[in-house]
């Protein structure tokens, strides 16, 4: 079978992206023989795989005229839409959740355009998922976005100081020195959403807040966007004091990945035991992220695959 479809010069160039990159992607993820010439492409092959690539073409021309920069981890992602049928790449890319110096932050599955949704929606939000899935970089997305607009008045991060099997107090610095290494993947990600000057800026005057988990105690945060990330590594008592700091005007979102618990004993995690305890409560909202949720490097995708099944066969 073989079908041609025209697509407008202009956006035949942007479709082939720079030294073609964007075209060998398409020509290594279909399963069909795809040609260009000029502002044609043909596919040749199967019936199903002819479609197929027929219709991931036509959904990046149509994120191309909506003005969104396609790369091969487009490609990717729409490819694995169309693959699964797991809704439209247009409508779910189109959900621009923050931009910033023309680059624009928008859902790349569809989980993570369900997540988007729901942190607008509920008061409280869990996003529970391996790594490389967006759960915290969307979460900083969609804060950022909130700061900006002046839905919130402050962002508040925080993330439990687990890893280095220090305590807090010992460790050298001003307040913000001492969380820097528990914080800095927040930080490096909202260097990509803010100028670095404004992000300074923010900081100085409150409007972008970070403290470790243990100075959450006592308060009640009103009009903020409260972000816990790494939450596997909470005990249950913590859990329950940060969740009760919400206040008036406020949204709380708490990521983590269940199987990267950093405690003595994994079964003592707050985030393993809060699903059970808050999943029937209204106003919050659980999302699970899956292997296929993954939008790093294809191999990080296989990796997660690899140590789920892993851990399926373990006594």
């Amino acid at each position: 079978m073989k079908k041609i479809l025209e697509i407008d010069n202009d956006i035949m160039a942007e479709l082939a992206g720079e030294h073609d990159a964007t075209l060998k992607e398409l020509e290594r993820r279909l399963d069909c023989d795809i040609g260009i010439r000029g502002n044609t492409v043909s596919f040749e092959g199967g019936e199903v795989e002819v479609e197929r690539g027929r219709a991931v073409v036509e959904e990046l021309v149509e994120l191309i005229m909506a003005g969104h920069v396609v790369d091969g981890e487009t490609v990717a992602s729409v490819g694995a839409m169309v693959e699964d049928a797991s809704g439209k790449p247009s409508e779910i890319f189109g959900d621009v959740v923050w931009e910033h110096r023309g680059r624009k932050i928008v859902p790349k599955t569809l989980n993570q355009k369900k997540y988007v949704d729901a942190m607008r929606r509920h008061s409280i939000t869990f996003a529970i998922g391996p790594a490389g899935t967006g759960k915290t970089y969307l979460t900083l997305a969609l804060a950022v976005s909130e700061l900006m607009t002046k839905k919130v008045n402050r962002i508040i991060l925080t993330r439990p100081a687990v890893e280095a099997g220090e305590k807090i107090g010992f460790l050298p610095g001003t307040m913000l020195e001492k969380v820097d290494p528990y914080l800095r993947p927040l930080f490096d990600a909202l260097y990509d959403m803010v100028e670095p000057d404004q992000l300074t800026a923010l900081m100085e005057r409150g409007g972008i807040e970070v403290a470790p988990l243990a100075f959450m105690r006592g308060r009640t945060l009103n009009d903020s966007f409260i972000i816990l990330d790494e939450a596997q590594n909470t005990s249950p008592e913590q859990m329950k004091m940060f969740l009760t700091r919400l206040g008036f005007g406020s949204r709380m979102v708490v990521t983590g990945d269940v199987t990267q618990v950093d405690l003595p004993d994994a079964r003592f995690s707050g985030l393993v035991s809060v699903v059970d305890i808050l999943g029937d409560v209204s106003d919050i909202a659980f999302i699970n992220f899956e292997s296929k949720d993954v939008v790093r490097h294809k191999l990080v995708q296989k990796i997660v695959a690899a140590y789920k099944t892993f851990s399926g066969r373990k006594p």
